[in-house]
């Protein structure tokens, strides 16, 4: 059945990935991007819950996932720049080598590791500060009702599963 969710996780993918490459792409590469991307998020999508990756909507899959995607489309679509143009170098695919898509895969392995690397250092010290956890209960109850005194989807109710 299609998936109102999903279909808009699949919008969101290909413009995201076309954000990074937009100024050296063609029109007709950003298509190719955007379409690859919105297939691209199904498959992340389903590959971080069977990991279980606490992401219920999908943006870890979108952002981290199509992100890079549109990154290293950089170094696949760049079109030849022009004399003195601000660009990086030719993609693979427009005769560009494999130069700039390892440029590609430099950067977004730099970028994952300083995310990596100084997010750990700002949970680390907010777990052992004020702490990550909410009670269990106020887990259960929802957070909405304990942050902002109200419910967010009114009439939705936690069963508790038999067996």
């Amino acid at each position: 059945k299609p998936d109102l969710g999903m279909t808009i996780n699949g919008c969101l993918a290909g413009l995201v990935a076309i954000t990074a490459p937009c100024a050296w792409v063609s029109m007709n590469d950003s298509l190719i991007i955007g379409a690859v991307a919105g297939v691209f998020v199904v498959f992340s999508v389903l590959f971080f819950d069977k990991i279980k990756c606490d992401d219920p909507v999908g943006a870890t899959s979108v952002h981290l996932g199509c992100g890079t995607l549109g990154c290293l489309a950089i170094g696949l679509f760049a079109e030849v720049p022009a004399e003195g143009a601000l660009a990086p170098a030719a993609g693979l695919f427009y005769g560009g080598g494999m130069t700039q898509l390892l440029a590609q895969v430099k950067g977004v392995l730099a970028v994952g590791v300083y995310t990596v690397v100084v997010s750990a250092i700002c949970w680390f010290v907010i777990k052992y500060t004020i702490g990550l956890r909410v009670t269990a209960e106020e887990e259960i109850e929802g957070l909405d009702i304990g942050e902002h005194g109200h419910e967010a989807y009114h009439g939705f109710v936690l069963v508790k599963s038999e067996g």
